[in-house]
């Protein structure tokens, strides 16, 4: 291990936010679970692949620790909330989760900020961007949501909207990055 380039807060900050990071994992991975069991095949095969998203930040933070000298602390999650109780409950869920964790995600930052640790500070912009992107892809699909639970016409709204997220995008777009 060469020397330490973080300091012991920003250190203990980023072993806090990759614990969250393997947290938000658990709680898709849970979710997906619950909607692959109650036949929302679609909305499984989207949550299981923001599972792996998660953990791939969790490691990107872990790596982040130990290359700038400090020492990743591994530590037990908590487990997921209950089970929603519809596919709506699920994805307002999952927001609210996003949200709380760009919340994390700026006490980094700012910490950084504050530090003058122009590394981290950049390491930190490409998660900001990252839950820029997720929140807007969570509030599309809620959109999605609930016109399709709201209108519903012999009941295939829901079953086209499953069929439509197998396919649908593990990407948001963020609006400065649109081009006309």
């Amino acid at each position: 291990m060469g020397k330490k380039r973080i300091s012991d807060k920003m250190e203990k900050l980023l072993n806090t936010q990759m614990t969250n990071e393997a947290y938000q994992s658990q709680v898709y991975l849970s979710y997906a679970s619950w909607a692959e069991v109650n036949s929302f095949s679609g909305v499984a095969s989207f949550l299981y692949g923001h599972m792996r998203e998660e953990r791939d930040h969790m490691f990107k933070i872990l790596k982040y620790i130990n290359d700038r000298g400090g020492e990743t602390i591994i530590e037990a999650i908590k487990a997921p909330p209950a089970n929603p109780r519809n596919v709506g409950e699920c994805l307002e869920s999952i927001l609210k989760h996003e949200i709380d964790n760009s919340a994390e995600i700026d006490k980094i930052v700012n910490l950084a900020h504050e530090e003058k640790d122009w590394a981290t500070f950049n390491f930190g912009q490409w998660f900001v961007k990252e839950q820029i992107e997720e929140e807007t892809l969570i509030n599309d699909l809620i959109d999605k949501y609930t016109l399709a639970s709201t209108r519903v016409e012999g009941n295939t709204s829901l079953y086209e909207m499953d069929r439509d997220i197998t396919t649908h995008s593990q990407e948001g777009e963020i609006p400065r990055e649109e081009t006309f």
